[in-house]
C-alpha cells in the first residue's frame, strides 16, 4: 500500500487540494462572491482533479522506468515494488475515477461541456509521459499549464456558471486575481521543471530526449535559471513595493515568505554544481509555490 502512495505521489496531492481549497474558502468565500458550488460538490472538483493529477504521475512512473533506474534508481518502484501491470491498472482506475465524477459533476451543474476539461487534461498528461516529455521545452510548458489548471479550474466550475445566474463585477474581479495567481504558478513551475531536467540529465541523456540542459549544457541552464530566478524575484518585490505598501501584514508574508525562498533558490543557483544542489532548488520553487498562493489568503482583508 505505501508503494502504489509513493507513486500517486501524496505531497503533490496535497498541495492541489491545499490550493483549490484556499481560493474556494480563503479567498471566494471571505469576499462573498458568488459561486455555484456547494461543499459537496466542490469536493467532486477536487476529488476529480486530485484523481486526475494522481493519474498523471503513475503514467509518467511507468514511462521513466528506464531513466529512473539512472536517475534515482533507490526511488524506481514500477517493476520493483509494484508491478506494470499493477501500475497500469492504477492509472486506468485513477484515470476513469477522475472522468467519471469530473462528468457527473459538469451534468450536476448542468454545464456538462465541462466534462470535456477532464478527458482533455487526462489525455495531454497521457500524451506528456508516452511523447512530449522528450520534447525540447514542450513538455515543461505543457506540464505547467496543467498545474495551472488546478487554479483556473475554480474560475470554470464555481465561477463562470453562477455568472448566468447571478452576475456581479467581483465575480470578473475575483476571476482575474485567480488568473493572475495562475500564471504565477505556471512560471515558477516552468522553472521548476527545468531545474529538475538539469538534475535528471544523465538519465534523459541516456533516454534519448532532448531537454533544455542537454541541449544548451548543465551550466548555460543552471544559468538561465538564475536568471528566471531573478526575474521572478523582482516581480514579486515590485508588487510589494507598488501595490502592498500600505498592507503591512500582506507586504510582510510576500517579502520573507514568497520572496525570501526565491532569494534562497537564486543565491543557491549561482553557484549549483552537484544533483543535490539542484535537488535544493526544486524544493524552494515548491516552497515559493505554497507560500505564494497562500497569499491569495490576505486578499479580502485588502479589497
Amino acid at each position: 500500500m505505501i508503494n502504489y502512495l509513493k507513486l500517486i505521489r501524496p505531497l503533490n496531492l496535497t498541495i492541489i487540494v491545499w490550493v483549490q481549497c484556499i481560493i474556494k474558502y480563503g479567498f471566494l468565500s471571505q469576499l462573498e462572491v458568488s459561486t455555484l458550488l456547494s461543499d459537496f460538490t466542490f469536493l467532486l472538483l477536487v476529488v476529480a482533479t486530485v484523481a486526475i493529477a494522481a493519474a498523471g504521475n503513475v503514467i509518467n512512473d511507468i514511462q521513466d522506468v528506464e531513466i529512473d533506474k539512472i536517475n534515482k534508481p533507490k526511488k524506481v518502484i514500477v517493476g520493483k515494488s509494484v508491478s506494470e501491470k499493477a501500475a497500469f491498472g492504477l492509472y486506468i482506475f485513477l484515470t476513469i475515477l477522475g472522468v467519471g465524477v469530473g462528468f457527473y459533476l459538469a451534468n450536476h451543474i448542468q454545464f456538462p461541456g465541462l466534462a470535456a476539461l477532464f478527458i482533455i487534461i487526462s489525455a495531454l498528461l497521457y500524451v506528456y509521459a508516452t511523447q512530449l516529455k522528450s520534447m525540447l521545452l514542450v513538455g515543461n510548458i505543457l506540464i505547467s499549464i496543467l498545474v495551472s489548471m488546478s487554479l483556473i479550474v475554480i474560475i470554470l466550475f464555481d465561477i463562470f456558471p453562477a455568472i448566468y445566474i447571478e452576475p456581479s463585477l467581483l465575480q470578473i474581479h475575483s476571476s482575474t486575481i485567480i488568473l493572475v495567481y495562475a500564471v504565477f504558478a505556471f512560471y515558477f513551475n516552468l522553472v521548476r521543471e527545468i531545474v529538475k531536467d538539469i538534475e535528471d540529465i544523465n538519465g534523459d541523456k541516456n533516454g534519448g530526449r532532448s531537454t533544455l540542459p542537454i541541449v544548451l549544457g548543465r551550466n548555460r541552464t543552471t544559468n538561465i535559471c538564475f536568471v528566471l530566478g531573478v526575474i521572478g524575484l523582482l516581480a514579486v518585490l515590485s508588487i510589494t513595493y507598488f501595490k502592498l505598501y500600505n498592507y503591512q501584514t500582506m507586504a510582510f508574508y510576500t517579502v520573507f515568505m514568497v520572496g525570501g525562498p526565491l532569494l534562497f533558490f537564486c543565491i543557491k543557483a549561482w553557484d549549483a554544481e552537484h544533483g543535490k544542489d539542484f535537488k535544493i532548488m526544486s524544493i524552494a520553487l515548491k516552497i515559493v509555490f505554497v507560500t505564494g498562493i497562500s497569499s491569495l489568503l490576505f486578499i479580502p482583508e485588502i479589497l
